[in-house]
């Protein structure tokens, strides 16, 4: 069996994005349940020279749906980076999610071999679309995921590595 460029993309990026949301509900719901200013967890950083929670989130959400639009060759959609409610966050969430449903599994057709050309601050990366999924945009989602996750726990949010994972159960 081979494992497709679009099922190694579009479908652990839905998931993670969906867990990513649960745990914005649950950090939701512990500021109302304990009278916390949600701005606390949403400027939180790990180290001063860190981005904030929101950063985190947007940077991930970016990445997925930058990383599966260049691979199927359509066009990145473009969020403005303004969020500053949980609500907000989830509505990006949904947005990126709703743009992953829209992409099929012909489009990723070729995608493995398909030249990635990715503008950074310090000049262009290049990639072969495999290579640049499994080396920068998958380990990308999941470090911003993850430091968006350990900012929560780390305010006392009550997540587990179950929420991260959501028990390893496949999601539609």
């Amino acid at each position: 069996m081979s494992l497709s460029m679009y099922t190694a993309t579009v479908v652990p990026y839905r998931s993670i994005l969906k867990n990513l949301s649960a745990v914005i509900a649950k950090a939701e719901a512990h500021c109302e349940g304990r009278k916390i200013d949600p701005s606390a967890f949403l400027s939180s950083r790990l180290y001063p020279d860190m981005l904030p929670f929101t950063a985190q989130v947007q940077i991930a959400t970016d990445t997925a749906k930058g990383a599966a639009a260049r691979l199927a060759g359509v066009e990145i959609p473009k969020f403005e980076d303004n969020e500053k409610t949980f609500p907000e966050l989830q509505a990006r969430i949904d947005k990126t999610i709703a743009f992953l449903d829209t992409l099929t599994e012909a489009q990723f057709e070729g995608a493995e071999d398909r030249d990635i050309l990715l503008q950074q601050r310090a000049g262009t990366l290049e990639f072969k679309g495999a290579t640049y999924l499994l080396q920068f945009a998958n380990p990308n989602v999941y470090f911003h995921v993850t430091t968006a996750y350990a900012l929560l726990r780390h305010g006392g949010v009550e997540v587990g590595k179950k929420d991260y994972l959501r028990g390893g159960a496949p999601q539609a």
